[in-house]
């Protein structure tokens, strides 16, 4: 499937904010997607940045409540890999044609990153209409998405890039940003110290935002 933006949009659109979660220790997994699960935020992102990614979301996906999605997805291989991780959606930093194409073939639907008015017109034109907007805040933040929403009415995006509890609601305020997706909820010092009950505390605030 390439896109069934109206299953992946209801999919992520209850929590707004998607942890975008970069980590490699696998027994660290579970107990972290279990406090983000606890806290509210069940739809998570892990990017495919380090060695053992595609066993975190094996271990993240076996968590009840979890949906996992896999992150800088940027080949059919990192695609296959990640129907076999256990993902239920993928996302990808940009939008290529043979990127588009491969998704195609795929069981998950993919939400591909764009930068610019062209690369959304880009995707609309393979039948996207939801997309990733990155890196947000070094390409203008929220200004260049209320910029978009005349001349591109038809789409709607989840910015990721620099986003943080100060400027998020920038973003979910417009009406063209179904959520928003940012790693501040799954901070790397809370991580070393094993410290999950911030982590939930950090998730449960993040689903207020906009409410």
């Amino acid at each position: 499937m390439a896109q069934h933006a109206e299953k992946l949009i209801e999919t992520v659109k209850k929590a707004r904010v998607i942890p975008v979660i970069i980590l490699d220790d696998v027994e660290l997994a579970r107990p972290a997607a279990e406090a983000l699960v606890s806290g509210g935020l069940n739809v998570l992102e892990v990017t495919l940045r380090t060695p053992n990614a595609l066993k975190v979301m094996a271990a993240m996906a076996g968590v009840p409540g979890a949906v996992v999605g896999s992150g800088t997805v940027r080949s059919a291989e990192h695609m296959r890999q990640s129907v076999d991780a256990g993902c239920q959606f993928m996302v990808s930093p940009g939008a290529t044609p043979r990127l588009l194409e491969a998704a195609e073939g795929m069981a998950i639907p993919l939400l591909p990153g764009i930068g610019s008015p062209t690369e959304a017109m880009v995707a609309a034109e393979a039948g996207y209409t939801f997309l990733k907007f990155f890196p947000a805040e070094a390409l203008g933040g929220a200004p260049v998405l209320k910029a978009f929403q005349s001349p591109l009415p038809e789409l709607v995006f989840c910015p990721t890039g620099g986003i943080s509890t100060k400027n998020a609601m920038d973003y979910l305020s417009l009406s063209n940003v179904v959520c928003v997706g940012g790693s501040w909820v799954l901070p790397a010092d809370a991580l070393a110290a094993r410290d999950f009950g911030r982590i939930e505390t950090l998730a449960g605030d993040a689903t207020q935002l906009g409410r």
